[in-house]
């Protein structure tokens, strides 16, 4: 379906974000490409019974788990990466042998539509429905019972999400986000250090879960930083990025004037960017300094091309600011130094962290792609996806052999008999 129709998911893609072909391909072509060539060549080791230690008493019992299908989930896609995120965790889904409903972003119209076009075509319409249409579809839709629900999206929705799923106590995977923190500090390679930031910011105009939210460094770093930053955007998006076709669009009009409002009741100092056309719905990449914890810009997820820098006055500090807040999807850290990446790994906790880069983890699929607490319930990508959609049955295949033994666990009870017991249920761990 991808490969046969690529052209009109760029298009579409265009359409809804101004997305360019670049980025398109990478963030929504290529990752899911890989992830499905990923679960097609493990599916088989993934599948197969997963046997566990025993003790005396079991040592003749096959002991396994073995994965089954959960039944029918559903999944609700956001809009900012409306293929990946609608069919990345399709993959998981049909790799662990379930049926789906899927509900695309109705912001994102034109990946909608296509999608509703698309994956009738391709895909059994017995076992894989798509629903279209606003909160009132999905709010009917959610009504219905279903074997697991995965949603990526906001924190608002996902507690409308919970209360509908707790009706039928249908278990959930919420992939959220947050602010995710980016941290400079100690000696680091600040050309580079900005190159990495900038694009992994302002990819998709800023408009990712995992998009660097603000950024933390000594007032010493932050006077180098800045002119690194301006000169980085500039070499990516020229001296008017408005006429650069490498920078998307903010997807609503509705979203752009979330995000004008946030940057208009600032405090901050913006040093770089700050222009904006609403009829383009054109927000250029914006730095800000002298940026305050309690400043709007701190009061919920950005969400678009606009990035904050607040100093601290050494890595403790800027540790003990990290960890006031909401565990974050991602956590970044820039510095030479092992000792400081290594402390902030240690010290911190988040969805996944990536030193010296932005955003790039999000494309390996062996490693897990989730929130913890705040910023989301569960993982995917990879076998993460495909146990999240299995269930883990445990089984014990018994014969009859051995019934002697067994009965030292019937009645009458009697201490020796207890004694006994104690002695072969010991695990055998090797």
């Amino acid at each position: 379906m991808v490969n046969e129709n690529e052209e009109q998911i760029l298009k579409a893609l265009h359409q809804d974000l101004a997305k360019p072909k670049f980025e398109a391909i990478l963030s929504e072509l290529v990752i899911l490409t890989n992830e499905l060539h990923y679960a097609i060549s493990n599916l088989r080791s993934w599948m197969q019974p997963e046997y566990v230690s025993k003790s005396l008493a079991t040592r003749f019992d096959d002991c396994f788990v073995q994965r089954e299908p959960l039944g029918v989930v559903l999944i609700i896609a956001p809009w900012n990466y409306p293929l990946q995120l609608l069919l990345l965790p399709l993959v998981g889904a049909i790799a662990a042998g379930n049926c789906a409903v899927i509900k695309p972003s109705e912001i994102s119209l034109a990946t909608e539509n296509l999608m509703a076009e698309l994956i009738p075509r391709y895909l059994s319409q017995d076992c894989y429905a798509v629903v279209r249409g606003g909160p009132e579809e999905t709010k009917a839709l959610l009504e219905n019972r279903f074997d697991h629900i995965f949603y990526t999206g906001s924190q608002s929705v996902a507690r409308s999400i919970l209360q509908a799923a707790s009706v039928h106590l249908t278990p959930v995977t919420l992939e959220l986000g947050g602010k995710c923190p980016g941290f400079i500090y100690g000696h680091v390679n600040i050309v580079a250090a900005a190159r990495r930031l900038v694009w992994a910011k302002f990819f998709n105009a800023g408009q990712s879960c995992v998009a660097p939210d603000y950024l933390l460094c000594t007032r010493a770093t932050q006077d180098t930083l800045v002119p690194a930053l301006r000169q980085a955007l500039e070499d990516f998006y020229g001296t008017n990025p408005q006429t650069c076709p490498d920078l998307s669009r903010i997807v609503s009009p509705r979203h752009w004037t979330r995000l004008m409002n946030l940057l208009g009741r600032s405090k901050g100092k913006v040093v770089v960017g700050g222009e904006s056309n609403e009829e383009d719905k054109y927000i250029a990449p914006t730095v800000l300094v002298d940026v305050t914890e309690d400043d709007a810009l701190m009061e919920e997820e950005i969400f678009g091309p606009i990035l904050p820098i607040i100093t601290v006055e050494s890595l403790e500090k800027g540790i003990e600011f990290i960890n006031c807040r909401e565990k974050p999807l991602a956590l970044y850290v820039f510095s030479d130094e092992s000792s400081v990446i290594n402390m902030v790994l240690e010290k911190t906790s988040s969805g996944g962290f990536v030193s010296n880069d932005g955003i790039i983890h999000m494309s390996l699929p062996g490693l897990p792609f989730g929130g913890v607490g705040g910023s989301g319930w569960g993982s995917y990508h990879g076998r993460w996806g495909f146990e999240t959609f299995s269930h883990r049955k445990a089984c014990m295949l018994r014969g009859w052999a051995l019934e002697r033994l067994n009965g030292l666990r019937y009645p009458p009870y009697r201490d020796d008999k207890l004694g006994w017991l104690r002695w072969t249920c010991v695990i055998d761990s090797n």
